[in-house]
């Protein structure tokens, strides 16, 4: 019986260890998730080999029905501005709701002027196999496309309260060829909704 008990325990160690503090699927170091021909709302279709001319790549999750994700706009905006010459930014909206329809995201774009794709996934495969939880949800990838960072940009959702920006030291360490301080924090803001899946 004592047996028993110390191989399940070590089975849910070595379980628990593979996913990292709040994700439940990725951990820092991992290979991050490839995708392709995702739709954009600029009528292209991308996949994550697009994206091999940026140094880093930022992914993150962030949809039009959010309201967190709305106030994080103009901070994400001006994030792809500042580092355009070596990090790419691209979006992925995961939300079923009929506000984040590939339509509505052509309209928010068009308004925001987004300088980087914003991209549809109706699977909501992306977002599993990246283990997003909510929005906005950012995953800083290194030059051979692991996971360094994931969590939330910044230490408020409030702009004004904001004093810790993660994602800029994030991306400012892997420039350097360092690690990140701090490598995962929690992404505040609106629960992902994803269907359930049947078991095969």
């Amino acid at each position: 019986m004592l047996g028993r008990i110390t191989w399940f325990l070590i089975v849910l160690a070595t379980s628990t260890a593979q996913a990292g503090e709040y994700n439940q699927v990725l951990n820092i170091g991992d290979p991050a998730p490839a995708w392709s021909d995702l739709p954009g709302t600029d009528g292209k279709r991308y996949a994550l080999a697009d994206f091999k001319d940026k140094k880093l790549l930022v992914v993150v999750f962030t949809c039009n029905s959010c309201p967190v994700a709305v106030d994080y706009e103009d901070r994400i905006i001006a994030f792809a501005r500042r580092h355009a010459e070596n990090v790419g930014v691209v979006a992925i909206n995961v939300s079923r709701a009929e506000e984040d329809s590939l339509e509505a995201m052509q309209q928010r774009a068009e308004l925001k002027k987004f300088p980087y794709p914003y991209l549809a996934d109706a699977s909501q495969s992306i977002g599993r196999a990246y283990g997003a939880g909510s929005t906005p949800e950012f995953f800083v990838l290194s030059p051979e496309r692991k996971v360094v960072y994931m969590g939330a940009m910044d230490d408020s959702s409030n702009a004004a309260q904001a004093k810790v920006n993660h994602l800029d030291a994030a991306v400012a360490a892997a420039l350097s060829g360092k690690q990140p301080e701090t490598k995962e924090t929690y992404a505040h803001g609106c629960r992902i909704r994803y269907a359930r899946q049947r078991k095969q």
